[in-house]
């Protein structure tokens, strides 16, 4: 289980017990935030440094993936640096807290005038850090400070985690592409290819009661606005064993799938409906082998706990965009119990299962990580999801179904639309901003708010 180091200070000749108070209340928030925490503290700048040292003890003695650095007063700066240097590898943050009134009468610890002596120490020392501070009448900012180590929660899972793709640049697309070793060093996310032969002969080597048991248990409860093709059900479930078999082995939290030119062209079978199944399991998905789309999903995964779906743009208007998908939706996207789905085909395509289900509304975060000129770029706009318009795509089996989409508002359409780098953007649902500046911050990458 992840763990957060929180160390607090106070000046020696300020009394030990409203140091403690102020150290323990601020420690219980944060708790309170869902943290479990390594708690050091008092820490005082006495001269023989006693606790100083005692405290590195005590927090070597764990393992944790941030550190809180809590000041409850005014400390010189030095006393904490003798205590950060040793986790100088670990994201900080630096918390200020407050003083209190009694009656019409101001008390305080100077714990800004600690906080501000050490801003510009930690940034000049290379720390990854943020500095929050508390005011006296509001509440206090624990949320602000668990999020940021929620964060660099995050950013050491994706030291780990790996992304499974079949195949490779899908209809020779240029926004799929990306550079391995790169990607790897700026977020530590590996993408792993595996062959679409593999998962064939995983496909044919399945016994039918396997398959018939994901149709019954799985398939056959979605909601069906007419009859499926039984062949049809049993292809996806056994593609869908097949690909999860590998994820499974293998550790992939993310999967992508040759589409058009790999699963429909080679396997005559659209793959909305496997995407959908493993999306059920937990995993991010997303079509057409898009890299850094996978990527960016699973970062907003480890970030907020979504399984962060994609959309991508169909028409712009003046003030919103119109963002569907011409196959799935992730399955916390789906505004209802399960899948509405829907036998069709598409063109010269074979009959598949498509995902035509209406899609939540509300406040909601695109993203899309993007690499530019040898330099990664966290492309962040913040929309009002809307349900869209009665719209169609043409090509499909008359009556055309109603795809799954929103109509998102986002201001500056034609600010977006010079700068927009993909036809794919990754959706959150809230406000993630703040989420996404703390960690690309502790990963290195700029931020991009686009239309702001």
């Amino acid at each position: 289980m992840a763990k957060i180091g929180f160390v607090g200070f106070g000046e020696v000749n300020t009394p030990v017990d409203v140091i403690i108070r102020k150290c323990s209340a601020a420690a219980e928030a944060l708790k309170a935030e869902g943290l479990d925490l390594v708690t050091v503290y008092p820490v005082a700048d006495d001269y023989e440094e006693t606790q100083v040292k005692s405290a590195v003890e005590a927090l070597k003695k764990e393992s944790f993936d941030a550190l809180v650095v809590c000041v409850a007063g005014w400390i010189p700066t030095h006393a904490v640096v003798k205590v950060t240097e040793h986790f100088r590898h670990l994201p900080m943050v630096l918390w200020g807290l407050c003083g209190w009134y009694e009656g019409d009468r101001l008390v305080t610890t100077a714990d800004q005038a600690g906080t501000t002596g050490l801003r510009g120490t930690f940034e000049g020392l290379g720390y990854k850090f943020k500095y929050v501070y508390d005011i006296i009448g509001k509440k206090t900012r624990s949320a602000a400070v668990a999020d940021y180590c929620r964060a660099a929660i995050a950013a050491k899972q994706l030291l780990t985690d790996k992304v499974g793709m079949a195949g490779y640049r899908d209809m020779n697309l240029y926004g799929t592409l990306y550079d391995g070793l790169s990607l790897k060093k700026a977020t530590g996310i590996e993408i792993e290819t595996f062959e679409m032969l593999e998962i064939q002969q995983r496909y044919e080597a399945l016994n039918e009661a396997a398959k018939r048991e994901v149709v019954n248990n799985r398939i056959l409860k979605w909601n069906f606005l007419k009859p499926a093709n039984d062949e049809a059900m049993l292809k996806a479930a056994g593609y869908y064993l097949a690909v999860k078999a590998i994820a499974d082995e293998r550790g992939y939290k993310s999967i992508s799938l040759k589409d058009v030119d790999g699963m429909k062209k080679l396997c005559g079978f659209p793959p909305a409906p496997i995407f959908m199944l493993l999306s059920e399991d937990g995993y991010t998905t997303v079509p057409e082998n898009d890299s850094l789309g996978a990527v960016t999903q699973l970062m907003m995964n480890r970030l907020t706990g979504q399984l962060a779906g994609y959309l991508e743009f169909y028409e712009f208007f003046e003030e919103s965009v119109l963002a569907g998908v011409p196959d799935f939706v992730a399955a916390d996207m789906v505004d209802g119990e399960t899948y509405t789905v829907l036998p069709a085909a598409f063109g010269l395509l074979s009959q598949g299962i498509l995902n035509v289900s209406k899609v939540k509304t509300g406040v909601l975060t695109m993203s899309r990580l993007v690499y530019k000129d040898g330099k990664y770029t966290m492309q962040v706009i913040l929309g009002e999801g809307k349900e869209p318009p009665k719209w169609e795509e043409c090509g499909w089996d008359a009556p055309a179904p109603q795809l799954s989409a929103l109509e998102i508002k986002i201001g500056d359409v034609e600010k977006f639309a010079d700068n927009v780098a993909c036809q794919h953007y990754i959706i959150t649902y809230g406000d993630n901003r703040k989420k996404i500046a703390d960690l690309c911050s502790i990963l290195g990458i700029a931020v991009d708010y686009v239309v702001e």
